[in-house]
């Protein structure tokens, strides 16, 4: 019953200024301009303002206050209504059209819900704020990792011999007022030594150096770019080995690899070289050959698992004891 067309009401009193209208509550034609309504608004505004109307109580004591502030809140009601161009077009459609109900309450409330800020602009902010974060994060996590490599004793070595050799740690002591402290020739010693490391370890993976470009902001800029460029690469992918029928080159065959192995870009390369000459030497970029290597991985992984004393640790607990029994083992 609820969904049925209900019977033109004429004006609803949930909907703009009720039973009355809103053109004879601020006492102008629906032909009015937007300057006679404002002026017809202020006029009514001063008479009936709760703060400043000084009329007669009609009946009883603050009855004529309680009349004035509910006749000061239609003329702000009818105000609102027709000081927007939007919205007096739908008033006016309401009052041309009564019956068409739900319409008329759908218009209103969408109006008075919708949000007063821009909701592009909404995005756009939360989208930078998320681009900052991001990068600032990145730039952490890689100079968690310089510092990490930094103290371990291989790369150190390295790093503090290519130093020496470039004259960077041999410099002279030097005297009288430029004289440092042994803390301060430290400090730097320490920061040419990363930078260094910097230089000469290419990072992959989540610790790798933060890049532009590589952010929120700028992938969805540049989406449209990486969507051609994806499709014409496709279609040169399927020209030249579908259709021509040509061999892959080692690029295509990594790049098939990682496909089967399910892997990011980012991930694949952080493999190290002699793990991808492997996957080549064993032709992994054919179905067959990919799926044989698969299986054997997995034994060997069960393995690996069954010699593991805290696996079998684990089992023997799941047979004997399992998780639905209290037990005081820390183990």
């Amino acid at each position: 019953a609820a969904l049925l067309p209900r019977p033109a009401r004429g004006l609803s009193d949930r909907l703009y200024c009720g039973r009355r209208v809103c053109y004879e509550v601020l006492g102008v034609s629906r032909q009015a301009s937007k300057a006679e309504i404002a002026r017809a608004y202020r006029q009514l505004a001063r008479q009936y303002h709760p703060d400043r109307y000084r009329g007669e109580p009609a009946g009883g004591e603050g009855s004529g206050a309680q009349a004035a502030h509910e006749k000061f809140l239609l003329i702000a009601a009818a105000y609102e209504t027709l000081k927007d161009e939007e919205t007096r077009k739908d008033y006016d459609y309401m009052l041309d059209h009564p019956e068409e109900y739900y319409r008329h309450y759908y218009h209103y409330y969408r109006r008075r819900l919708a949000p007063k800020v821009d909701v592009t602009i909404v995005i756009l902010v939360t989208v930078c704020a998320i681009s900052v974060f991001q990068f600032f994060s990145w730039w952490s996590s890689y100079n968690e990792a310089i510092n990490y490599l930094a103290s371990v004793p291989k790369y150190r070595i390295q790093a503090t011999e290519i130093a020496r050799q470039q004259g960077l740690l041999n410099k002279t002591k030097e005297k009288g007022k430029n004289r440092r402290s042994k803390e301060e020739i430290r400090e730097e010693e320490e920061e040419i030594i990363k930078d260094i490391i910097k230089n000469k370890i290419d990072i992959k993976g989540g610790y790798q150096k933060p890049k532009i470009y590589d952010i929120l902001l700028f992938q969805i800029l540049l989406a449209p770019f990486y969507w051609c460029k994806y499709i014409v690469w496709y279609c040169w992918w399927i020209y030249c080995f579908t259709i021509k029928g040509q061999e892959y080159g080692v690029e295509e065959k990594l790049y098939i690899i990682r496909r089967y192995m399910k892997m990011s870009q980012s991930q694949f390369d952080s493999l190290e070289d002699h793990q991808k000459e492997t996957f080549l030497e064993r032709q992994l970029w054919i179905r067959e050959n990919y799926e044989v290597y698969k299986r054997e991985q997995e034994e060997e992984l069960k393995k690996k698992m069954a010699m593991d004393p805290r696996w079998k640790r684990y089992r023997r607990w799941m047979k004997n004891e399992g998780p639905g029994r209290l037990t005081f083992i820390d183990d």
